[in-house]
């Protein structure tokens, strides 16, 4: 239970604001025909069931009040592992940073049992897509990317429709740095045609529901390219399992059957990587590390599990830059075409 504060009311009422474009939306996204119980058998939840869960936490507020009593809202725990507005420009000295607005907006989805996007507050996505893959984005835009260049996710990934690809694989790659260089080399037409995707770092939500929609739509494996160091692993994992503190709402955007390619730090020793192109792991490292292999998840995957230990008795890491030591162009001529083609996944 917690009190309900200044700022998680703020962003309340902003929603209660904009309740008349969500009954309209209703309206658009239900028509005559549909049976609103069908949205909720696909996954989906109409503007008249956000509105009505929003509708009976204030209501809730307005009894303890006329009770001469301190409103609370009932919060459920979003980070357990069991379980087209920017808000923050309103009222910047009441929210302090963007952060306290994006925990408070997981708090209030988490209480609704409503995602985000059913709530119509989207987040410019940070997120690149190229490769083959064309769409129509919401609004009509016809897009096609293609190899060499680079087209920034969605906003409305749900809004995406008509997705087409040949590709017989999706490639996540932790870093810009190296998404780059693979779309310098030509990577996704020179093997097969193939989607890469860059959350930048730790993917936000819309990548990751891109992600999602591309493995319902293609049903092709996806493969994790990243950094052999804790840090990558824990990105890695995001896009498998989920964050912890978006848990809540995992099943909606996780892939389980994502693979990991590599690095791996079986890799170090199997490839021969120099001493020199090795770092060894902070204190800060080892904790995330062990953090890692406590997670419920590993004990499922033993192949995970001895990458990990490897890791943890070697102590040291690599980024994926550490096979630039072979060649400029190792990864996207050897190191990937033989992990692909050969099986060297987990």
């Amino acid at each position: 239970m917690s009190f309900l504060r200044e700022t998680d009311w703020s962003v309340f009422t902003l929603l209660h604001q904009h309740r008349s474009e969500l009954r309209e939306a209703s309206k658009k996204a239900l028509g005559s025909k549909d049976d609103p119980l069908a949205s909720i058998h696909r996954g989906e939840i109409s503007s008249s069931e956000v509105l009505r869960a929003i509708e009976n936490v204030i209501e809730d507020v307005i009894t303890n009040l006329s009770r001469n009593e301190a409103p609370v809202l009932l919060l459920n725990n979003r980070s357990d592992w069991d379980n087209i507005q920017d808000i923050f420009y309103t009222d910047t000295q009441c929210f302090g940073n963007q952060r306290v607005v994006d925990n408070i907006i997981n708090d209030i989805s988490c209480m609704l049992k409503i995602p985000r996007r059913s709530l119509h507050i989207l987040s410019t996505s940070k997120g690149c897509i190229a490769g083959n893959l064309s769409y129509v984005e919401e609004d009509g835009t016809k897009v096609n990317c293609t190899c060499n260049t680079m087209t920034a996710v969605p906003s409305n990934v749900e809004g995406m429709r008509n997705l087409s690809t040949d590709a017989e694989f999706i490639l996540i790659v932790e870093k810009d740095a190296t998404f780059q260089r693979l779309l310098d080399d030509n990577f996704c037409n020179k093997l097969s045609p193939s989607i890469m995707i860059t959350g930048k770092g730790v993917p936000d939500i819309n990548t990751r529901l891109l992600v999602k929609k591309l493995w319902d739509s293609c049903h092709v494996p996806i493969f994790a390219l990243m950094d052999a160091d804790p840090h990558g692993i824990e990105i890695m994992c995001v896009y498998k399992y989920g964050s912890v503190s978006m848990a809540f709402e995992a099943h909606h955007l996780t892939v389980p059957a994502i693979r990991w390619l590599g690095l791996l730090p079986s890799d170090f020793d199997r490839l021969n990587i120099p001493k020199s192109a090795l770092i060894q792991l902070t204190k800060r490292d080892q904790s995330k590390l062990a953090s890692l292999q406590m997670r419920p998840y590993i004990s499922y995957h033993p192949a995970w599990k001895k990458e990990l230990d490897i890791m943890a008795v070697s102590k040291m890491k690599a980024e994926i830059q550490a096979l630039t030591s072979f060649s400029s162009d190792y990864l996207s001529k050897v190191y990937l075409p033989n992990k692909l083609q050969f099986g060297g996944w987990i």
